[in-house]
């Protein structure tokens, strides 16, 4: 199982949200690439960045802060944020991405979303972020009409590869990860499912990985010092 360490991007900086909300900010590293220089420290070999400001508005805003970082490191980058059009997903592609998260755009404009498949394939992945059984849009201040079911079928039939799913409910909470909706993802879907939101104990890594997650995104409790990001990489990725 890969681990996904985290880093939320606010006006260039690396900063964490409590349960989506805005106005609960905390800013961890006003450089982000110090924050990445301790993850490959700690062994990591995957990243996964999200522009909040992309996330509400659409707009590339931390572009430049996100292609200084790829530049800068050989980690695999998975990027998210605000990319609702085909130039925007270029963008982070040739500032070195490695893939890219759909997340408002993939509920919205299933077109669009059926486009991006079709010429990038498994560059594309798409977030799920669960709120009330829906999947939470614009930076989590609404929600879809469908159901998240709905959604995953959906999005399978399409051929996404990865979803990212984030029960809303447990981000940043760090009260554990919403094991038995990830083992349940993982049972149903062929996806790859990735898991966010929650994941605060080594006791969560080892659970996602029995239950055949894919991957797990560490934020909160990397931070705050709850989980050695050294010691979750090899409990995730070694035998």
């Amino acid at each position: 199982m890969k681990i996904f360490p985290a880093i939320d991007i606010f006006g260039g900086q690396a900063v964490r949200l409590y349960k989506g909300d805005y106005d609960q900010m905390t800013v961890y590293d006003s450089e982000p690439l110090n924050t990445v220089r301790k993850f490959e420290a700690a062994g990591a070999g995957h990243l996964h960045l999200v522009d909040l400001e992309g996330a509400k508005t659409g707009q590339t805003t931390n572009l430049p802060t996100i292609e200084k970082l790829a530049a800068q490191t050989d980690l695999f980058i998975e990027v998210g944020g605000g990319i609702r059009n085909m130039e925007t997903i270029r963008r982070y592609l040739n500032a070195g991405a490695s893939r890219v998260i759909l997340g408002t755009a993939a509920v919205t404009d299933l077109d669009f979303t059926a486009r991006a498949v079709a010429e990038y394939g498994e560059k594309i992945a798409v977030g799920a972020d669960l709120k009330d059984g829906r999947v939470a849009i614009k930076g989590w201040l609404e929600t879809s009409q469908d159901t998240w079911e709905v959604f995953f079928q959906r999005m399978e039939i399409l051929g996404v590869k990865t979803i990212i799913c984030t029960d809303i409910s447990k981000d940043g909470a760090m009260q554990g990860t919403n094991r038995d909706l990830y083992a349940l993802l993982a049972q149903r879907f062929s996806m790859d499912i990735i898991a966010s939101g929650g994941v605060s104990s080594l006791e969560d890594i080892r659970a996602l990985k029995a239950a055949g997650v894919a991957g797990a995104i560490i934020g909160k409790a990397y931070y705050t010092g709850a989980i050695d990001l050294a010691q979750a990489v090899r409990l995730g990725e070694g035998e």
